[in-house]
């Protein structure tokens, strides 16, 4: 099992800023996408095959809690093999479950496809309190027993399967959406639920299911029905494009003012995040079906405000903040989403930048440039802005906690290179003695 990583103890990024970038990005499979389908795959008693696998930490955590419960992984490049057959337990454990939140998602499919579970409650990012109420109440309405328990949720089900039901959720919560919609693949009925989650990322996971036989419609809106099916089947299917690494990429272009192209995108998914890209300065456009180049004339002040898709995304808050401490003008940020995704604020500061947080809302004035600094990476967002903020900056960033990085980019560092960035990964023991 990987060994528990403090800031001090791990690798650093060393970047060298000031490097104008060009040439093309390669985009991964979607983190987010693929965690809830791989969470999905225990609703289907055979084997599954998924394509377009990013490599990154929160999937090899997923792979540890699917081969708990006795799942067989094969994992090749880009391509995972799940077989599903035998779960010879409907416990997770909890030193698995507590490091990566995702990993609670497995409630919905145990407890569909077996009539029991035992999950732990979930850890993960630091960014705010993010309860699994809804996930429970949920569950309580397709006929569930749910109980939590010195830190345990217990999910039973008499007769042993789920009844369709009516589910109005008081957030659009994605990780409630999904888990509610795996279970209701397998439930007795139809089963409505209200004020859903319409990420693509919930598109994709209905997709999958469907893939395997589920009967789901409306996926994308705010009202989702499925008809429960009695089982699903084997499925060879291709993870979605990652639309928040497409959109860190593109600040990536327009931070250090350089031409790029991105792909394979889907530009919808994108739509919030080029409206901002072309206020503050930048032409977007489309390189046949699946392709964007970005070309950045100016960097212009704007004001964000994150929500619930299709809104501004709040992993994309902190990459455009470091962007906006460049962008001529004050640019105001606030944050609906998550209450505590405001930390890299300090860090950027360090740089010379120049914000002021009040409450959720971050007011930030543009400055001439920034300067390279020693950073510490807070979460996976913040990881990622204060990236960007290095490739833009004057002299050499130093970026600390780079376990939050590798949970959700796919061998950035690399990609990074490929276009002209000069960073490397210095392992501990090197700049401990240097």
């Amino acid at each position: 099992m990987q060994s528990v990583e403090t800031p001090d103890s791990g690798p650093t990024l060393h970047i060298v800023g000031g490097h104008p970038l060009s040439g093309h990005v390669k985009i991964s499979g979607a983190k987010n996408s693929v965690l809830a389908i791989m969470a999905a795959t225990l609703l289907c008693p055979d084997d599954c095959v998924l394509r377009n696998v990013p490599n990154l930490t929160d999937i090899q955590r997923m792979n540890q809690v699917l081969e708990s419960l006795g799942i067989k992984i094969q994992h090749e490049g880009d391509r995972l093999t799940l077989d599903t057959r035998h779960i010879s337990t409907s416990k997770a454990p909890y030193e698995l479950v507590s490091k990566l939140r995702a990993s609670f998602f497995i409630i919905g499919s145990l407890v569909a496809r077996l009539g029991t579970a035992r999950v732990p409650l979930p850890g993960g990012c630091a960014i705010g309190a993010r309860p699994v109420d809804l996930h429970v109440r949920g569950l309580q309405a397709l006929g569930a027993h749910v109980r939590i328990e010195h830190g345990i949720v217990h999910a039973d089900v008499p007769g042993g399967r789920l009844k369709g039901g009516n589910i109005y959720l008081d957030y659009p919560s994605v990780g409630a959406t999904e888990t509610l919609m795996m279970a209701a693949t397998l439930a007795d009925g139809e089963t409505i639920i209200e004020n859903a989650a319409q990420e693509p990322e919930v598109a994709d996971l209905a997709n999958f299911c469907r893939a395997m036989g589920a009967k789901i419609r409306g996926a994308g809106t705010n009202t989702i029905t499925i008809s429960g099916v009695p089982y699903l089947h084997s499925v060879d299917y291709a993870i979605i494009p990652d639309r928040i690494e497409a959109g860190t990429f593109l600040v990536a272009g327009a931070i250090t003012q350089s031409e790029l192209t991105i792909g394979p995108v889907i530009p919808d998914h994108l739509s919030p995040v080029l409206a901002k890209l072309r206020e503050m300065g930048s032409d977007v456009v489309a390189e046949g079906l699946n392709q964007l180049r970005i070309i950045p004339n100016c960097r212009k002040a704007t004001d964000i405000e994150t929500l619930p898709y299709p809104g501004f995304p709040t992993d994309m808050q902190a990459q455009f903040m470091a962007l906006m401490t460049l962008s001529e003008g004050n640019s105001v940020i606030t944050e609906t989403v998550f209450e505590n995704r405001m930390r890299h604020v300090a860090e950027l500061v360090r740089m010379g930048a120049d914000i002021r947080v009040k409450g959720q809302n971050a007011i930030i004035k543009g400055v001439p440039f920034l300067s390279g600094a020693p950073v510490l990476a807070t979460d996976l967002r913040a990881s990622a802005a204060l990236v960007l903020a290095g490739l833009a900056a004057n002299g050499k960033t130093i970026v600390k906690g780079l376990h939050h990085l590798d949970r959700g980019y796919d061998n950035l560092e690399t990609k990074l290179q490929g276009i002209g960035a000069k960073l490397e990964r210095v392992a501990a023991l090197d700049h401990a003695e240097a």
